[in-house]
């Protein structure tokens, strides 16, 4: 039978394997749901992690894991799967291999992490290559879409929706002076911020100490580094400091 027939590529289209079709979408989208929630509270606390990688991988996991329920229907039903052709295992080394692809854009610079939703949108885009191979073409089509929509707005709603961001903050010491949680605690409070419990570590050498430190913003206000920059420079047990985002 020719393989490009008209017949055999309804198959790919019909009743049966649109309503298996529906089935995986449904699960898509309750995963991608799911996956945004839980990625909303790393978000709100400033993780790099946030509702769109999670909602990402989410819902991924869950278009590769569905449509093992569904091997009556893989490749337009035509092909029957036999114990030595099992396509579970293929899949296994997909999602083995696109993980080390994903690692390899995630960049860390000292609290700073980014690649995170690039790794989970390669993930996803490979569970994309997955539905398409085992000829879920709606299902395919559908998830490439939400997952196109979750990278071109996700990141607009958790900028709409309160979070507290955080600060990588570094000081440095004029010799001589030995600084205190305490004091510390209260100089962040005075700016709007507290500190992040179990982030703090220190050095000192013969220059004096250096404290590193992670600031979180009390309420959901937009976070001003020159204006922590403002009042750092009034503190005169400080001989400098440096400030960046913490998204860790």
């Amino acid at each position: 039978m020719n393989p490009i027939s008209p017949d055999r590529l309804i198959s790919y289209w019909s009743t049966a394997q649109l309503e298996a079709s529906a089935v995986i979408l449904m699960n898509i989208v309750g995963a991608l749901l799911l996956g945004m929630v839980v990625g909303y509270e790393r978000s709100y606390h400033g993780r790099a992690a946030g509702m769109r990688t999670y909602g990402l991988v989410c819902m991924a996991s869950a278009a590769v894991t569905v449509i093992v329920g569904y091997p009556q229907f893989w490749f337009g039903g035509l092909v029957p799967l036999t114990a030595t052709a099992d396509p579970t295992r293929v899949i296994q080394g997909i999602v083995t291999g696109i993980g080390f692809l994903g690692a390899g854009v995630i960049m860390k610079e000292g609290l700073n992490i980014s690649g995170l939703t690039t790794a989970a949108s390669i993930w996803a885009s490979s569970a994309i290559g997955i539905l398409c191979g085992s000829g879920f073409y709606l299902a395919a089509i559908v998830l490439a879409l939400i997952a196109s929509a979750t990278m071109i707005w996700g990141g607009w709603i958790e900028a709409v929706l309160p979070s507290r961001h955080a600060i990588a903050v570094l000081l440095r010491f004029k010799p001589g002076h030995h600084p205190q949680q305490a004091e510390l605690a209260q100089l962040a409070n005075s700016m709007g911020y507290r500190l992040a419990e179990g982030s703090i570590s220190m050095s000192k050498n013969e220059s004096g100490e250096e404290w590193h430190l992670v600031l979180i913003a009390t309420g959901s206000r937009q976070v001003s580094i020159p204006n922590i920059s403002e009042t750092l420079e009034k503190q005169v047990f400080l001989t400098g400091y440096q400030l960046s985002f913490a998204r860790n």
